[in-house]
C-alpha cells in the first residue's frame, strides 16, 4: 500500500463475501476510486464463506468472522505469543478487578431504555484498550463474569421500570452469547487510516467509533437501509421470548445511536433516510445525502422490445424484504384481465423457508404457465432489456439499484412507495403500496394497455437517471467527502480562519464546480486556478486540488489530473506529521 488517502471500509454480512445492492455499492466504490487505498473490514458470519469479489490491487482486507472459531484471535494473522501472552495475564482476580466493571456498566447501556451513546462508544474503547492486554474467551467465559451477568439481568428485570421481561435460563444463556459473539470486534486490532467509513449504522460501525475516540480518525456513515428499522421488520417474524427480542432491539439500538452521535458526516442514499436520522440527534449540517450511481455504458438503453409476449421482469432476491408474494398475487390478478402476458424474477434465493412459501403459492394460484423464476443473473443489463415493464414490490428499501437500473436502461418502472424509490422515479414511474397486490396489479395492467405510455415513461426515466444517478457523480461526491475529512481542515488549521479571502476562495470554488456539473472543464479549471491563487494555504485547498484533477482527468489530461492528487497526498501527510508532533 502507498502513502495515498486511506480509508477502512467497514462492511456487514455484505460485500466481498455476498451479492446484493450493497455489496455492488462497495464494489464500485473500490474498484472504480483508484486513487484511494482502501482496508475492508469485513464482518461476517462465519470463516468459511467463499469470497464472491476480487479486490483491486489498492485494497487489502481484515476479516472478522462472529462464529465458526473457538479462539477468538483465529482470524488473526499474529505470532503465536500475542495470543498466549494474554491468556498468561488474565486471571481470575484481573477478570474481577478490570473487566468485570466494564462488563457490568456495558450491560447496563445495552438493556436501558434510554440511550447514552457516548457512554457506550467510551465504552467500547475500554473494552478495546483491555483486550489488547488480556484474554478476550478467558474474561466472558468465566464463573465470576456468568454469575455478575445473571444477578444484573434479574434484578433489571424485576424493576418493573425497565421493562424487561424476566429470562429463562436459555434466555440468559443466548443473550450473554449475542454478547460474546458480536463484540468480537472489540478484540480485532483497527488498521490505522485517514478516515473510517462504515455502511451501516451497525455493528460494523464499532471499528470507526473506536478510531474516532482513540485516534480521532474522522468518522463516515453511510445509510443504505435504516439498520433499526431493518431490525425492527427483521425481529418480528423471529420466534424469540420477550426479552430476547427486547435485548436484541436494545442491542441494536445501543450501536445505531452511537454511531449516529460519533460519526463526523452521515450520508443517506436518499433524503428518505434522513428522517431516521435526525430523529436520533444527527445535527441537519452533518447530513449529506449521495445518491447511488450506475454506469451509463453498462446499463445502456434498450433496444425496442421483441417479445411475443408483453413481459414484467423484476430483479430481486428471494427474500421476504422483497415480498415476492405480493408479486405473485399482483400476476395472478393481471393474468385474469390480460392473459397474454408473462412474469419473470432474476435473483437467487436469500431466505429458503420464504421461498418455499412463494412455491405454494405459485401453485396455488396455477401460476406455472406464466410465472417464471430464473435464478441469479450474472449480466443485470440484459434481465432489464428481457422485459417490457419492470415491478418491484418491496415492504423495505433505502435507494434500490434495481429500480435505477431498470431508468437507466429505458424501462418504465412500477415499484412499492418504500424508502428512496419516490426519489428515484419522480413522476417517471408507477407507485403503488406495499403489500397491495391489487395497486400493483393496477399499475402493470395501465402499463400493458398502452404501449405510448411505456415508451414515454422509458425515455422519462433513462433521462432522469442519467441527470441524478451516474456513476461518476457518486465517486466524485465521495472522494470529495473523503478529503475533506482526511484533512479535517477546521480543526487542523485554525490559524488560517480568515473570513475575508476564504469567503472569496469559496465563491470562486462554487463556481468552478458549477461549471463542472455543465462540462465546461476548461472554464472550471480557470476557476480553481484562481481560487487557489486567492488563497494558496487554505482549509479548501485540498478540495480544490480534488476538483481540479477531476477536470483534467475529463480532458484527458492524465499527467496534470495525478500532479494535482500528488499536491493533495503532500499536504494530508504534513498535516499528519503536524497531528503527531501536538499529540
Amino acid at each position: 500500500m502507498s502513502d495515498r488517502i486511506k480509508i477502512l471500509l467497514s462492511t456487514e454480512g455484505t460485500y466481498p463475501f455476498h451479492q446484493g445492492g450493497v455489496s455492488t455499492w462497495c464494489e464500485t466504490l473500490v474498484n472504480k476510486m483508484d486513487m484511494v487505498d482502501f482496508v475492508i473490514y469485513s464482518i461476517t458470519a462465519n470463516p468459511f464463506i467463499t469470497q464472491k469479489f476480487g479486490l483491486p490491487e489498492h485494497a487489502e482486507m481484515h476479516t472478522v468472522p462472529l462464529w465458526g472459531t473457538e479462539e477468538p484471535k483465529e482470524h488473526l494473522n499474529i505470532p503465536f505469543k500475542q495470543i498466549y501472552l494474554p491468556k498468561k495475564s488474565t486471571s481470575d482476580g484481573t477478570v474481577r478487578e478490570r473487566f468485570i466493571p466494564l462488563f457490568v456498566e456495558l450491560i447496563d447501556e445495552i438493556v436501558s431504555e434510554v440511550k447514552n451513546p457516548r457512554r457506550f462508544g467510551n465504552l467500547l474503547v475500554e473494552l478495546y484498550n483491555y483486550f489488547q492486554e488480556h484474554d478476550y474467551k478467558l474474561s466472558f467465559k468465566s464463573e465470576a463474569t456468568w454469575e455478575i451477568y445473571k444477578e444484573l439481568i434479574l434484578r433489571l428485570a424485576a424493576d418493573k421500570r425497565h421493562r424487561l421481561s424476566e429470562p429463562d435460563v436459555y434466555g440468559l444463556v443466548q443473550s450473554l452469547g449475542w454478547v460474546y459473539r458480536f463484540l468480537n470486534i472489540v478484540n480485532t486490532p483497527i488498521p490505522d487510516t485517514h478516515v473510517t467509513h462504515s455502511t451501516a449504522a451497525a455493528f460494523c460501525g464499532i471499528p470507526c467509533v473506536i478510531a474516532k475516540i482513540r485516534n480521532k480518525t474522522p468518522f463516515m456513515l453511510t445509510e443504505h437501509g435504516v439498520y433499526l428499522r431493518e431490525q425492527y421488520l427483521a425481529l418480528s417474524k423471529r420466534p424469540y421470548s420477550s426479552f430476547l427480542t427486547t435485548f436484541l432491539i436494545r442491542f441494536v439500538k445501543s450501536l445505531t445511536t452511537t454511531n449516529y452521535a460519533f460519526a463526523d458526516q452521515v450520508s443517506p442514499v436518499c433524503e428518505y433516510n434522513t428522517r431516521w436520522e435526525t430523529r436520533f440527534g444527527v445535527p441537519v449540517d452533518r447530513v449529506k445525502v449521495i445518491y447511488n450511481g450506475i454506469d451509463p455504458n453498462v446499463f445502456v438503453e434498450a433496444p425496442p422490445s421483441t417479445n411475443e409476449v408483453l413481459t414484467v421482469v423484476m430483479v430481486a432476491r428471494i427474500d421476504p424484504l422483497k415480498d415476492v408474494l405480493t408479486f405473485l398475487q399482483a400476476a395472478a390478478l393481471v393474468r385474469d384481465a390480460f392473459p397474454a402476458v408473462k412474469f419473470v424474477v432474476y435473483g437467487s434465493v436469500s431466505v429458503q423457508g420464504y421461498y418455499d412459501q412463494c412455491i405454494e403459492l405459485w401453485e396455488q394460484l396455477h401460476l406455472q404457465d406464466t410465472f417464471i423464476f430464473a435464478g441469479h443473473t450474472s449480466n443485470m443489463a440484459a434481465a432489464y432489456h428481457s422485459g417490457d415493464i419492470i415491478a418491484l414490490t418491496s415492504i423495505s428499501e433505502a435507494f434500490p439499484y434495481s429500480v435505477i437500473e431498470a431508468m437507466m436502461t429505458g424501462k418504465p418502472v412500477v415499484a412499492t412507495d418504500v424508502g428512496g424509490v419516490t426519489e428515484a422515479l419522480g413522476d417517471a414511474g408507477l407507485i403503488a403500496t406495499p403489500r397491495k397486490p391489487e395497486e400493483v396489479a393496477a399499475g402493470i395492467l395501465k402499463l400493458l394497455n398502452n404501449a405510448e405510455l411505456r415508451d414515454m415513461l422509458g425515455k422519462e426515466a433513462r433521462q432522469r437517471a442519467l441527470n441524478f444517478f451516474t456513476l461518476n457523480k457518486m465517486i466524485d461526491l465521495h472522494l470529495k467527502s473523503y478529503v475533506k475529512l482526511a484533512v479535517r481542515a477546521e480543526e487542523r488549521m485554525p490559524i488560517l480562519r480568515r473570513v475575508d479571502t476564504l469567503a472569496a476562495q469559496k465563491l470562486l470554488l462554487d463556481k468552478g464546480m458549477a461549471l463542472m456539473t455543465c462540462q465546461l472543464y476548461r472554464e472550471a479549471i480557470a476557476q480553481f486556478r484562481a481560487a487557489l491563487k486567492e488563497r494558496p494555504n487554505s482549509p479548501y485547498t485540498p478540495v480544490i486540488l480534488t476538483e481540479l484533477s477531476k477536470a483534467h482527468n475529463h480532458l484527458g489530461e492524465y499527467d496534470e489530473a495525478f500532479q494535482e492528487l500528488e499536491k493533495v497526498t503532500a499536504i494530508l501527510q504534513v498535516l499528519d506529521r503536524g497531528a503527531r508532533e501536538i499529540a
